[in-house]
């Protein structure tokens, strides 16, 4: 327990950090703040009078149903992922961040530009051999499908929030008297006895009117399934990679497009002092100018940065910030270090974290790969393009074609499709198509199961679409008794065998509690197992006695054990003779601290999630 407690209870800093960069907050589908189209912004939600867009909505769907992919793994199956379910926390996550991001407002919170710099330079994940990279930072957030101004956006508003829930989060707090009471509770051990009682199948006799009466009792769980049998087309993406080419003009326009792009790579240092409420803007001048003169007659700037700049990720460095490409400094700070040359100094430069001098420590001029090199690569992404467009174009023709159809005869005479027949299935799924969760669902809507109509366009995966309807309804019908019957009787047999075990156990208990039977006596020939000082984590209990015996009341003496039954799976009786409770030495220093720790964190979670209700119960939510 204490290393799940040390484990739970690190600095909520660094996993937020890693949180919004490796997991860029999922659950919230902030994708969809920054793929808004302005051609479609029917409103789904307010809050506070900020509206949240149909295509947001979609968007973050879209966002967590790719998160939880690649967290679930190639191998989850995707028809497991209700489509509402997604829906429904997606709204909710962007009606938090809505909630939470005004909250920052109000509250006054911020940062500077330059922790935001500092945080984005020193991401492991945008670094190369421990330096930040700007080709690898703009690898990343491509993939994750932001720009560069995007990103800082997304991570502005992640910092913000991690502001407002550190400063609600952080300050949870426990008294001395409640760290002990948990110690006390968490180190508490019980010593215990147990016997098992098997249950006997072989004696129960069970009659075929008995059989019979707990059919007819029990007759609605004696159905065959409600099951569909559904015709459908396929269309998939993949299809067209064969009737698209890509000419020899395109292809080069590419290359120069994709190689334009490369950008050399400044190294700069720089020291900064900052202009805020406690420095005016003549004070942080005039320091600045004092410390370009010290250079001016031979200081090293490395020694001046450590001394005076006040950017805490570089000073110690000597002012270093590393490899940096075009688009990640302030646009001042910029436009001052590419126009310098290799170990100049700048004269001072304004941005809006205060005055700097900057240094250029190295340049590295961008590596061109060939077109030979490119070729393959840049043949595929034009060939995805069209092979996009064509999809697209495809699917909205699939879908007007199976409206229009009373069948899919048409639509696949149309597309060059052929039509497929799934074996039965029910409303859990079966295999191949109905395994997906979206098509189940769309087979047993009213509309294709009792209208006949086609269904719309269904979605399986990226690239895989398809069109169904019902071909033949197979609703449910009663099983026959001969059928069922030899469940029935195994069924009968565990559950009377089990109450039978169950009221013997209860007569024992009432000897042993009466003193008619010595407590360690063997019971039916068996000995008592004893456990001194067991734990709640204790390892080769069967969990469901380990449960049962720390709920237990303290025996009011030591003749006098307290008695419960715990039954197993197979229906057999456990009897579980609590003998005492023993209590812990008080905690260690480093017990308590850990203790302490873990209760302050869940107690500030606790209080975050009330801060969020609070925010929720006065805001005016209209969903539409």
């Amino acid at each position: 327990m204490l290393q799940n407690i040390r484990d739970n209870s690190q600095g909520w800093i660094a996993k937020t950090i890693i949180g919004i960069i490796v997991a860029l907050m999922a659950f919230t589908g902030i994708e969809a703040i920054f793929q808004a189209s302005t051609n479609n912004k029917q409103d789904v939600a307010k809050v506070n009078g900020e509206e949240i867009t149909q295509t947001e909505l979609s968007s973050a769907v879209d966002m967590q149903r790719r998160q939880l992919m690649q967290q679930l793994g190639k191998d989850f199956d995707a028809s497991l992922l209700d489509e509402k379910l997604l829906r429904d926390a997606a709204l909710k996550g962007l009606i938090d961040r809505k909630l939470l991001l005004q909250g920052a407002a109000d509250s006054k919170f911020g940062f500077s530009e330059a922790a935001l710099d500092q945080v984005i330079l020193q991401t492991p994940e945008f670094q190369v051999d421990g330096k930040f990279n700007a080709e690898r930072f703009d690898q990343v957030i491509r993939q994750l499908g932001y720009s560069r101004m995007q990103f800082r956006q997304m991570m502005t508003q992640e910092m913000l929030i991690g502001q407002v829930r550190a400063g609600i989060a952080g300050s949870g707090f426990v008294t001395d008297a409640e760290v002990l009471a948990f110690a006390r509770l968490e180190k508490q051990t019980r010593d215990f006895a147990t016997v098992n009682l098997k249950a006997n199948p072989a004696a129960v006799k069970l009659t075929d009117d008995e059989v019979k009466a707990y059919y007819d009792q029990h007759a609605k769980e004696f159905m065959t399934p409600d099951q569909v049998v559904i015709d459908y087309l396929e269309l998939k993406k993949s299809s067209f990679f064969d009737q698209v080419t890509v000419k020899d003009d395109e292809l080069q326009a590419a290359y120069q497009k994709e190689t334009a792009n490369l950008a050399e790579q400044r190294r700069a240092a720089h020291i900064l002092i900052e202009v805020n409420d406690k420095v005016t803007e003549a004070q942080a001048k005039a320091k600045i100018e004092e410390i370009q003169a010290r250079l001016a007659k031979g200081e090293k700037f490395e020694a001046l940065a450590k001394e005076f700049s006040q950017d805490p990720g570089s000073a110690n460095n000597g002012g270093d910030l590393g490899f940096a490409g075009p688009g990640v400094y302030d646009p001042d700070f910029e436009t001052a270090l590419y126009a310098l040359n290799k170990d100049q100094v700048s004269a001072p430069v304004r941005t809006s974290f205060g005055w700097h001098l900057i240094k250029l420590l190295g340049v590295e001029a961008p590596q061109v790969p060939t077109f030979a090199s490119l070729k393959d690569k840049l043949t595929r992404e034009l060939k995805t393009q069209q092979v996009e467009q064509r999809y697209v174009e495809a699917t909205k023709q699939l879908e007007d074609a199976a409206f229009e159809a009373s069948d899919l005869a048409q639509p696949a005479s149309d597309l060059k499709l052929t039509v497929h027949t799934s074996a039965p299935f029910g409303r859990e799924g079966g295999e191949g198509v109905a395994a997906n969760r979206a098509v189940v669902t769309a087979a047993f809507s009213p509309e294709v199961l009792d209208e006949g109509a086609n269904s719309s366009a269904i979605e399986l995966d990226p690239e895989t679409i398809i069109v169904l309807r019902a071909k033949e309804h197979l609703k449910p019908a009663q099983l026959p008794l001969e059928s069922v019957s030899a469940a029935i009787r195994t069924q009968m047999t565990k559950e009377r065998a089990s109450a039978a075990a169950k009221a013997h156990a209860d007569e024992l208990i009432t000897s042993l509690r009466d003193g008619k039977t010595p407590l360690n006596q063997p019971i039916d020939g068996q000995a008592w197992k004893v456990t001194e000082a067991a734990t709640r984590n204790q390892e080769a209990i069967d969990p469901a006695v380990l449960q049962a015996l720390f709920r237990m009341p303290k025996p009011a003496a030591k003749d006098k054990p307290t008695f419960t039954t715990v039954t197993l799976a197979d229906g057999s009786l456990v009897i579980v003779r609590l003998n005492g409770v023993n209590e812990a030495a008080a905690p260690t220093d480093e017990e308590k601290a850990q203790y302490r720790r873990f209760l302050a964190s869940r107690i500030g979670q606790q209080d975050f999630a009330a801060y969020r209700k609070q925010l929720e119960a006065k805001a005016d939510i209209k969903k539409f």
